[in-house]
């Protein structure tokens, strides 16, 4: 069984194609193939294949989005790459830590593990996509890691948890499936306008609140079921609105 095909490699808005060849060279070294691109700047390249060293293969299978939240909507699990600390705490992982709960726990969910801008990373609203902040342990005073230098030390990572023996898996043992990024981005869509209706919140105040409560649902993995139980509740706090309304 290939332990790691439930991966892919995203990443944004990458401004030098080489990069981008560096990063699929990186990944092939560790057996991982699923590449996704966010408005690349330029894509496909001869650059991206020189530098690719022989993972063509890698390039040419490199899937093309215009936004992360298409390149994540099928992902139950989505894990954010970042260098700096954000004003609002995400659950960090060290890349160790992520390959442990990718591989071990969480080998029977699609993951997406995203690396930012190379200049200036992953805003905060891409982040609210990700369940964990991926931070990779350096030097303080020189932190900042070429992206497919921090691509290789984390699919080093992935790589080295796949020798652990399989009856050591501990995969979802739920009978519901984790819910998708596109699920979850719907769930918070509902969450926000009820809580809109409810009264709770003005529209012109709620984006820190949202992101608050991202984090906190974002925290627990939600699965299919407890989303379900949850759009109910909120169905029925807006159906309880109108009628008071009425």
């Amino acid at each position: 069984m290939d332990l790691l095909s439930h991966i892919k490699i995203v990443l944004v808005e990458t401004s030098h194609s080489g990069n981008i060849g560096a990063v699929a060279r990186a990944m092939k070294n560790m057996t991982i193939t699923n590449l996704c691109l966010v408005k690349p700047k330029l894509f496909p390249c001869a650059e991206a294949t020189a530098r690719a060293s022989g993972a063509d293969d890698i390039l040419a299978r490199a899937i093309v989005y215009q936004s992360l939240s298409e390149a994540v909507a099928d992902c139950q699990l989505v894990i954010g790459a970042s260098a700096r600390g954000r004003t609002i705490s995400w659950p960090e992982l060290t890349p160790r830590q992520c390959a442990e709960k990718v591989v071990l726990h969480e080998p029977h969910n699609k993951v997406a593990i995203v690396f930012g801008r190379e200049n200036s990373g992953l805003k905060n609203h891409e982040l609210d996509l990700c369940h964990f902040l991926l931070r990779i342990p350096c030097n303080d005073q020189y932190s900042s890691l070429n992206i497919a230098a921090a691509v290789q030390v984390v699919c080093y990572e992935l790589f080295v948890a796949t020798g652990v023996q399989a009856e050591s898996l501990v995969g979802d043992k739920g009978e519901q499936p984790l819910a998708s990024a596109e699920q979850m981005e719907s769930f918070y869509q509902h969450l926000h306008q009820t809580i809109i209706d409810i009264g709770f919140m003005h529209p012109d105040k709620s984006k820190s609140i949202m992101r608050r409560l991202r984090r906190i649902y974002n925290r627990t993995l939600l699965d299919t079921k407890e989303l379900d139980i949850l759009r109910g509740i909120l169905r029925m706090s807006q159906d309880h609105n109108k009628r008071h309304d009425v």
